[in-house]
């Protein structure tokens, strides 16, 4: 089976901490967006309202997301993630518009890789790289909706890796360099789209890396399902991954002892992109550029991270603050790939 991008990828993550972009969804805020931007062009005459689905802007507004992925870039990412976050049946059901996910997923792939290829071309020293990003999806497997009737189940774990299997080969159509499972919650979700990656890869004969990324979600350092940092990691430890890491529901600062644990347990690198720290009352991100990477040079000075960057609330910015600081610091000690 053939490693597409994989030496590439494994080689420079030796050499140097790679720097992931910020929030998709923060950027697109600084837009001022109407119903007719969610349908412009593809969806003029759809019945659900639409405003707020942020993976049709690939569709009806590329320019925007286009722009972002530059203005991460610029600021200097590494690599990019898809505007896919919501890229599933499961979660475009919601707006009636299951039929919609292959074009979402492979547009959004496609135009994170013009942008990614043009800053390649203009500084071939330093390649950017696309990640599809995989949700985790608005319904768990390991935990019941209804209170009254714990044994029920909104998803099986089938229609997960239907959904997972179908978002997978779109973004890989589309061109992305890297599949990352992030934000879970569940691992058994991310275990539904880690088997239907796994299938995709022998339906198609060749192979990308994969990210894993997990969400503790309190300070307790479980997951919503309630695993341990380490629990989680065992639990998809039987794939090949390019990394395991954390990101979302916690500020740099909360999220170090997490990354203590990856640390000193994972075998594979590890990455954190963490939230510019924690909302405020009206759900603001407040922590400025500064202070979070004062928060992330804890994690450098330590030796903890390959991957580094920035979930809700981060910006251009805060990536900035970040990529000009790992420039000083060497990656992670990360063991050779066994493909």
């Amino acid at each position: 089976m053939i490693y597409r991008y994989m030496k590439d990828i494994q080689s420079i993550i030796k050499d140097r901490i790679l720097v992931l972009d910020g929030a998709m969804g923060t950027m697109i805020q600084r837009h001022t967006l109407e119903e007719e931007d969610f349908r412009k062009g593809w969806f003029e005459e759809h019945d659900h309202s639409l405003k707020g689905n942020n993976d049709l802007l690939s569709l009806t507004r590329p320019e925007i997301i286009s722009e972002i992925h530059a203005l991460y870039f610029q600021a200097g990412a590494d690599i990019a993630e898809t505007n896919t976050f919501s890229g599933t049946t499961i979660a475009q059901a919601d707006y009636g518009l299951e039929s919609a996910v292959y074009d979402i997923n492979y547009h959004s792939a496609k135009i994170a890789k013009e942008v990614a290829d043009d800053f390649t071309a203009r500084e071939p020293n330093k390649p950017r790289f696309v990640a599809g990003s995989i949700g985790p999806t608005n319904r768990t497997a390991s935990i019941s909706p209804d209170v009254n009737d714990p044994g029920y189940r909104a998803i099986t774990f089938n229609e997960l890796v239907v959904a997972y299997k179908q978002q997978a080969n779109a973004l890989m159509d589309g061109g992305v360099d890297i599949l990352l499972v992030e934000t879970v919650f569940d691992t058994l979700n991310a275990k539904a789209a880690l088997y239907a990656i796994d299938e995709v890869f022998e339906d198609r004969g060749t192979k990308i890396p994969i990210m894993v990324s997990g969400t503790i979600t309190d300070q307790s350092g479980r997951t919503l399902t309630g695993q341990t940092t380490e629990a989680f990691l065992v639990s998809i430890s039987h794939m090949d991954l390019i990394s395991v890491g954390l990101n979302c529901a916690l500020g740099a600062s909360m999220m170090r002892p997490y990354l203590k644990i990856l640390n000193e347990t994972s075998p594979f690198g590890v990455s954190a992109h963490p939230n510019a720290g924690l909302p405020n009352e009206f759900g603001e991100y407040e922590e400025t550029p500064e202070l979070m990477a004062e928060q992330i040079k804890e994690f450098l000075d330590e030796g903890l991270v390959n991957i580094i960057g920035g979930c809700c609330g981060t910006t251009p910015d805060h990536i900035r603050a970040i990529a000009d600081m790992v420039k000083h610091y060497e990656p992670r000690k990360v063991q050779e790939y066994v493909g």
